[in-house]
């Protein structure tokens, strides 16, 4: 019962396959993909029918199979080929498993020659497990196959999942012959059944797409090559163990665990050894590919490792370094820095050579006007040009571990160098080599520029934050050298009044304690930060600004008590810059006044004298702009200070002024409740 089923299965698998490469050659074309796949349409059903005619452990029938493996592999490569951006080491990989189906074919004709039972026993198993490896290697392709299809092409992604259903039950018939499993029988039973489905799968594939071309990426074929390699590594493991099971006798136990731990053994010493991973990675971009690198892989990590920052290369310049370096291999590097018309030692990441040689400007000089990386291994041997020798300084030659210089260059002006080690492969640089690094060193240098020009603008920030901070402090220093000024006048007059020589010593002490101020705040080095508000009780402020003024002028201060928020010291720097202004602007004799008046949510404080006033274009244009004053020595800070005090408590700044009758400030701050509301 159970072959009839293998049979008719077979058999209608055979009829799909061979009506549709029948209806192939019925389309005329002239790609290598087309005829590879007619090919291999005709071989499965030859197979196919083999199997349903013969039997599937004759050699003819097993030839077949072999036969069948290869073509459909063919037509895979020639998927891969017909884009010319197809590398080589993708081909090295199909012939590998290529090989695999051909030994498959071999050992099944050697299996006929009378060997004698167990020679023949032990070459059918290794038939088997050639098989099985051939499947998995196939399997491994048609995944990395099936990532790299475009989604548009739907016809080829439904060839793809139908050869992977071809060889993933090619996988299940062989394991269960070679685990010498009961129902062999119904896992060929099934595989004819899953090949009919495949061959429905391929109509489908065939009438959705009919340009078969496809393009590997390299990390696809490098991800390919491995598995395979692994693939072969684990059957060639499980053969080894095999007969040493078969001719090993009473010590077979010991010959399989010294197979298996010698294997273990030596690729965990392939894939730890550092010069041997690099070594290999060079053999095969050197013989395998088109090109050495990668570029749109080695880019994207170039630009991250600038980006972000990472462990031990937080700073933007060890993180120049080891992006460059990274892109040759190198396990480490130096910067140097541009220092006028010299070069001087920067940062270094896993530099080991002594790097305390004098600035050399000739290496500078030669970078500069050349712009061309330097091999330093032609510099030592004296085969490079007479000038790049003769730049080169005496303590970079005696580095044996330096390798190459990068110049980096923006917008024709030398940046830095980076001096490279010399990676775990030495190799001697190429064009690939001279056009990345020049290309990254470029593009590393935009980033040093940026980060100096960083630099440089927060300095100049710091210096104008220290040039409007010496203008205000100027300001301040006049009115005091104006307010003492007032009071020698007053002193030929007044000296002997007893209270006169009271307020002069108290507005002494006062100019005193502000000028000491004022030089502790010149001192600062950064902005000054913002301080919390406060609670400050605005009667006891403008009584204090009133009594020290009133030495040098009549000034009135009424209102009752009333508290805001703000700062007690910026409150009274900006009362008595008011008031300043306002004696400045009042004759000998009228008097000032300060009041306080609650106003809603806020409490406001005017400064109201009786002087010369202002026009209305003066106060709208030009009253709060810095460096503008009405008055012949005036600075034109006061009251751009005043209000900028004021913003930073939360408060504004109001002036009414009309010229001959003079002005009213109002300072608008937010009112605190009460003293206990506050606490």
């Amino acid at each position: 019962m159970i072959g009839t089923m293998i049979l008719w299965s077979h058999a209608l698998a055979a009829l799909l396959f061979g009506a549709l490469a029948f209806a192939q050659i019925r389309r005329p074309s002239g790609h290598w993909p087309h005829a590879a796949f007619m090919t291999a349409l005709v071989m499965t059903s030859l197979w196919a029918l083999g199997v349903a005619g013969i039997d599937a452990r004759d050699m003819v029938t097993r030839i077949a199979a072999g036969a069948r493996d290869i073509a459909w592999l063919a037509f895979m490569l020639a998927l891969v080929r017909r884009d010319r951006a197809g590398n080589y080491a993708i081909g090295a990989v199909y012939c590998v498993v290529m090989a695999l189906a051909g030994t498959a074919v071999l050992l099944a004709i050697v299996q006929r020659i009378d060997l004698g039972g167990d020679a023949v026993a032990a070459v059918g198993s290794a038939r088997t497990v050639f098989r099985m490896m051939g499947a998995v290697s196939a399997l491994v392709l048609i995944h990395h196959l099936y990532q790299a299809a475009p989604a548009s092409r739907g016809g080829v992604r439904l060839v793809v999942l139908a050869l992977a259903a071809m060889w993933g039950v090619d996988l299940i018939v062989a394991g269960t012959i070679y685990f010498e499993a009961n129902w062999v029988s119904i896992t060929v039973f099934g595989r004819g059944v899953v090949m009919t489905g495949v061959a429905v799968l391929l109509v489908v594939g065939v009438h959705r797409s009919g340009d078969w071309t496809l393009a590997l990426s390299r990390p696809i074929a490098v991800r390919a090559l491995s598995a395979v390699a692994l693939v072969l590594y684990a059957g060639i493991t499980a053969l080894a163990t095999s007969i040493a099971a078969r001719y090993g006798g009473a010590y077979a136990r010991i010959a399989q665990t010294a197979i298996v731990f010698g294997a273990t053994a030596g690729v965990l010493t392939l894939v730890s050894t550092p010069w041997l991973r690099a070594w290999t990675r060079v053999k095969i971009a050197k013989h395998l590919f088109r090109h050495r690198y990668d570029y749109r892989a080695e880019w994207l990590r170039f630009t991250d490792t600038l980006g972000k920052p990472g462990i031990g290369v937080q700073s933007l310049d060890m993180r120049v370094i080891k992006a460059i370096a990274d892109l040759t291999d190198s396990p480490g590097g130096l910067l140097l820095v541009a220092d006028g018309a010299s070069l001087g030692t920067g940062a270094m990441w896993n530099w080991l050579c002594a790097a305390d040689g004098a600035q050399d400007a000739a290496l500078a000089r030669y970078l500069t006007h050349d712009a061309r990386i330097i091999e330093l291994d032609p510099v030592r041997a004296g085969s490079a040009p007479r000038d790049e020798i003769a730049s080169i300084p005496d303590w970079v030659r005696q580095c044996p571990e330096a390798w190459a210089i990068v110049p980096l260059v923006h917008g024709g002006l030398l940046v830095g160098a980076i001096v490279l080690a010399r990676p775990p492969v030495d190799r001697a640089l190429d064009w690939e080599d001279f056009d990345l690094l020049r290309v990254a060193g470029r593009q590393a240098a935009s980033y040093l520029a940026e980060d100096r020009a960083h630099a440089a603008l927060a300095d100049a920030a710091r210096f104008d934050e220290f040039n409007r901070r010496f203008a205000f402090i100027l300001h301040d220093i006049k009115n005091l050298v104006s307010q003492l000024t007032l009071v020698a006048r007053n002193a030929e007059r007044h000296a002997d009044n007893p209270d006169f020589r009271a307020d002069m010593v108290a507005t002494l002490k006062d100019s005193s304690d502000r000028m000491t101020a004022l030089l502790a705040r010149l001192s600062q080095h950064g902005p000054v930060r913002g301080e919390p508000l406060q609670p400050v009780e605005v009667a006891a402020i403008v009584e204090r600004v009133a009594s020290v003024r009133r030495a040098q002028h009549p000034i009135v201060a009424r209102g009752g008590t009333a508290w805001a928020l703000g700062h007690a010291a910026r409150l009274e720097q900006v009362l008595g810059q008011l008031v300043q202004n306002a004696v400045e602007a009042s004759g000998v004799d009228d008097p000032i006044l300060l009041s306080i008046e609650p106003i809603g949510d806020q409490v406001a404080i005017d400064v109201i004298d009786h002087g010369c006033g202002m026009t209305p274009g003066f106060v709208r244009d030009q009253l709060f702009r810095p460096f503008v004053s009405s008055k012949p020595a005036g600075f034109g800070i006061g009251a751009f200070e005043a209000r900028q005090l004021v913003h930073a408590m939360g408060g504004s700044l109001e002036v009414v002024s009309r010229e001959g009758e003079g002005t009213r400030f109002r300072v608008l701050l937010p009112a605190a409740a009460s003293l206990e509301a506050a606490a």
